[in-house]
């Protein structure tokens, strides 16, 4: 990759996960009747075609690493296990009490912090709750996070019985010397071992997730972490930039910048990664994630069917995400909510009987114009606003701002729609804040996104 535009497009950005992004959420409080109305609608449209995704935040984690960005809280007490999962199922009825029919589950997603830090009972007991109180989607889809430090047979036999054929193992980095600067110590036999326990039981999908830029990092250990990979061959990889924000996550002044590899060092990284995904057979499928050429996330890649969410990834595009758990957040498709980010909080709410929503967003039509492009974008590395529910002065300005990045050769921009090429694809964000209206008019007083490269 060019070096100057490296330096021309590494500025702080969003992820664009939502749009609009949390930052720039217009409703702390939210109306909660306002936001109960947009899920029962949006319910009402969707549920008998579509379903709904579940999203489940399960926040312990025994160890800290030192990289985190994610809400966890630390503690090696497992009797929190318990009250916990009994908070979550009130809010899972809570919402039941909301919902005018028997919700269609197309999609549930354990994250964490640790979901295998629950016992396999726990974990049990909360997702035979959900699906007796509810009907299963015939193509529905179900996966969770693993550490695989702690994760056992057991409780991998017990999710699999319970629906779930999709694993997320964090691997991060197979280099010792990183290891022990983000506190994450997993050799490459364990992770082998419960990868081939997996496959053993019958797990029909195994992802990775990699990050490219933690403390250390050289050429040497990327390729030998690739290597490593290679040996397992699982389905899919998330290669994620590390994103450092020591101002909001202060565990990451456990190392300094001058630990990191900066810029051109840091992009040389992911190119060398994905240089080794790409002659080992996987494909490129959007911002960060790569898969086999027969899995399902590539195929709904091509197909144009890809879909992209709070969980990330996913060949499930439903319009209606519930969130449950501390901190979770919930799409409406017309709104965002979140819960809130404190367990104490969270359970308060609950004992009050309300949905432990605090903050969020109602959508108005750029919202939901821009939205739809910004996705667009993320998931087929392309846009179009030849239907007129597509377009908007809005989106006419961001194309005309456009122009630099076409004389840069990181986009073609058609009579009516624009495509990326393949040498804009790392630029996929900087691509996304042209069109992002909250963005360019209230720019940040302060930095609050990692930087895009």
């Amino acid at each position: 990759m060019e070096k100057q535009l490296i330096k021309k497009y590494n500025v702080p950005g969003p992820r664009y996960t939502s749009y609009p992004t949390v930052p720039y959420w217009k409703n702390d409080p939210i109306d909660l009747d306002e936001w109960k109305e947009s899920v029962v609608e949006t319910f009402r449209a969707t549920n008998n075609e579509k379903g709904i995704s579940l999203y489940i935040h399960l926040p312990f984690c025994e160890s800290l690493c030192h990289y985190c960005g994610c809400n966890v809280r630390h503690t090696t007490n497992h009797k929190v296990e318990d009250s916990y999962i009994g908070y979550v199922i009130k809010e899972w009825q809570l919402y039941l009490n909301l919902l005018p029919d028997v919700p269609q589950i197309s999609e549930i997603h354990l994250g964490g912090g640790t979901p295998t830090f629950f016992s396999k009972q726990n974990l049990s007991d909360l997702i035979e709750m959900i699906k007796s109180t509810s009907t299963i989607h015939p193509q529905a889809k179900m996966s969770f996070e693993a550490d695989p430090r702690n994760t056992t047979r057991d409780q991998l036999q017990t999710l699999y019985d319970l629906g779930f054929r999709r694993v997320s193992f964090g691997v991060q980095d197979f280099d010792q010397k990183v290891q022990e600067a983000i506190n994450r110590i997993q050799p490459f036999d364990m992770v082998r071992d419960v990868t081939n326990a997996a496959r053993e039981i019958g797990y029909e999908s195994i992802n990775y997730d990699l990050i490219y830029g933690l403390p250390h990092q050289q050429p040497e250990s990327i390729e030998q972490t690739f290597n490593f990979v290679k040996e397992l061959m699982p389905e899919r990889i998330a290669y994620y930039s590390y994103a450092h924000v020591p101002w909001m996550k202060g565990i990451q002044r456990k190392f300094s910048e001058n630990d990191l590899p900066q810029n051109d060092a840091k992009r040389e990284l992911y190119e060398l990664g994905k240089t080794l995904l790409e002659k080992a057979g996987y494909i490129e499928i959007g911002m960060d994630h790569f898969a086999l050429p027969n899995d399902e996330l590539t195929l709904a890649f091509q197909n144009k069917t890809l879909h992209r969410n709070f969980m990330g990834y996913t060949t499930q595009p439903t319009d209606l995400m519930i969130g449950l758990g501390s901190s979770s957040i919930s799409d409406s498709w017309t709104a965002f909510g979140q819960n809130h980010k404190t367990i104490r909080n969270y359970q308060k709410l609950l004992d009050q009987n309300e949905l432990p929503i605090f903050r969020g967003h109602l959508l108005n039509r750029e919202d939901l114009v821009i939205r739809k492009h910004i996705l667009n974008l993320m998931c087929q590395f392309e846009t179009s606003w030849e239907d007129e529910k597509l377009k908007h002065p809005t989106v006419g300005e961001a194309i005309a701002q456009l122009t630099e990045f076409e004389k840069d050769e990181l986009l073609e921009i058609g009579n009516q729609s624009l495509t990326v090429t393949d040498k804009g694809k790392p630029f996929i964000r900087n691509i996304c804040m042209t069109f992002d209206a909250h963005l360019k008019r209230d720019k940040p007083k302060r930095e609050l996104f990692s930087r895009t490269v």
